[in-house]
């Protein structure tokens, strides 16, 4: 039988890099889209045997291009996603943009499924340009392509992750870290395994016309899931609630000053609003995609040692 034709955009990433050997290891052939293949192309190489899969670059996603990447392909996955905007990448031409123009060529091509990644928990973020965008490009896919799914996770964290290592990170640098809104947002963190075998399932199953709420097996707040990195990290820091005009003002320096900023403004609006399930759509529990979801606290102990003093040699500290 000839195995199926996955073609996956934003594979470099933590999620692409799992579902990559996930993929393959089902006997799938992929083509990877990279927007640069000399910074990227070693990390997405090592992640397959060769002919397994097939790397393609593609810079502002030539029309014409995309349109070859789309022939006898079966399923397409859309993984892209950027935290802030900049001069080359703004939220509506990654978030709403270019998921109407995959999906408008997944229809085309007649492909089996469009797979797209969207985000949870935006759905009353109205003043966040981030959130409106995601919304907008979920709303084209569902008008234009009726074999697509949508997922909308929360947290997706790992050691390959820009969430937890920044926080661990930053809890290491100083004996005092920053609470935004008292630390009182929710999240259900997914880890990336979860949320590559929930992608898996939807294939194997051939799922088609469903948005799909990701989420983990526990409920938490961003304070409490800054202690159990201390406890990991076997570290005490101070929790100080910062006012919101201070956030902003920390948000605006970081945007003027640093490339990723470690955060804005946009992101101070999204923080206001829980990262839990709307209840407009099923999660990822009702399907039973995952039998046996990750626990936060042992997956986070598993890669922790890296911001340790002695590393993985460094001893517990049973006082903690």
């Amino acid at each position: 039988m000839k195995p199926k034709e996955i073609l996956v955009f934003g594979a470099s990433g933590q999620i692409g890099r799992h579902l990559l050997r996930k993929l393959i290891r089902k006997n799938f052939k992929v083509t990877v889209v990279t927007r640069n293949l000399h910074t990227k192309g070693y990390i997405l190489k090592s992640q397959a045997n060769a002919g397994w899969i097939n790397i393609v670059e593609l810079q502002n996603f030539d029309e014409k291009k995309l349109n070859e990447l789309f022939l006898n392909k079966d399923i397409c996955i859309n993984l892209i996603g950027i935290l802030n905007e900049n001069r080359f990448s703004s939220f509506k031409k990654i978030h709403t943009l270019l998921p109407q123009k995959l999906a408008e060529l997944s229809k085309k091509n007649n492909l089996k499924q469009f797979i797209h990644l969207s985000a949870l928990g935006i759905e009353e973020a109205f003043k966040s340009k981030y959130a409106i965008s995601k919304i907008n490009g979920e709303n084209e896919i569902k008008k234009i392509f009726n074999k697509s799914v949508i997922l909308k996770p929360s947290l997706v964290y790992s050691v390959d992750d820009k969430f937890t290592t920044m926080l661990m990170s930053l809890l290491k640098l100083s004996p005092i870290f920053p609470l935004y809104y008292e630390g009182k947002t929710s999240f259900y963190p997914i880890h990336v395994v979860d949320i590559c075998e929930i992608i898996e399932n939807i294939i194997s199953n051939q799922l088609t016309s469903e948005t799909i709420e990701c989420i983990g097996p526990e409920k938490m707040t961003f304070k409490e899931i800054v202690k159990k990195l201390m406890i990991a990290l076997e570290i005490k820091r101070f929790l100080i609630p910062i006012p919101l005009f201070a956030a902003n003002i920390i948000a605006s320096f970081f945007e003027l000053t640093m490339r990723n900023p470690l955060l804005t403004r946009d992101q101070l609006v999204l923080l206001n609003h829980d990262n839990v399930p709307s209840g407009n759509y099923k999660t990822n529990l009702e399907y039973s995609f995952n039998s046996n979801l990750k626990i936060f606290d042992e997956e986070i102990k598993k890669y922790s040692y890296m911001w340790k003093t002695g590393g993985e040699f460094s001893k517990k500290n049973n006082k903690i």
